[in-house]
């Protein structure tokens, strides 16, 4: 079982993740290939809105926040804030980071909560963008011209 977790949505705000309960030890960005990030995931509090989502595809990558949590089962607290195994599912990916391979849990929205043409809101993004540290500049470049629902 892996103690990492890999972020690629509104908990790459590291305050955010730990407002949430889960207690880690190490922080630092990674990358998963052959995914790109949609916020296609319907918003269960404002359906007109979309959260973060993994889309396959092989011409891309979407870069995220890696934790390593201090015990391997915290990940099942994250599932509750996720709403797994409704909205979101939990899944082991290879994330990049440093050069080495980590195997770390991540979650993909299910096909039930998915729709087209939806768009974060700017409050939402915020928590995305609470990542920089552990981004390229070009990825949070690329998040921060992301269009909002509420623009």
């Amino acid at each position: 079982m892996t103690r990492w977790y890999f972020a690629y949505g509104s908990n790459m705000n590291p305050q955010r993740v730990a407002s949430r309960g889960l207690t880690f030890d190490t922080v630092r960005g990674g990358v998963l290939r052959g995914y790109r990030l949609t916020f296609d995931k319907q918003s269960s509090d404002h359906p007109r809105s979309g959260h973060a989502n993994l889309t396959v595809d092989p011409q891309s990558h979407v870069e995220g926040v890696l934790y390593r949590l201090r015990d391997p089962n915290e990940i099942a607290l994250m599932d509750r804030f996720e709403r797994t195994p409704i909205n979101y599912r939990r899944e082991i990916v290879e994330v990049e980071a440093d050069a080495e391979v980590i195997l770390s849990w991540t979650y993909f929205a299910n096909p039930g909560v998915i729709r087209g043409n939806l768009r974060p809101e700017r409050e939402y993004l915020a928590h995305l963008l609470a990542g920089r540290a552990y981004l390229s500049g070009s990825y949070h470049a690329f998040l921060a011209a992301t269009v909002c629902i509420d623009e």
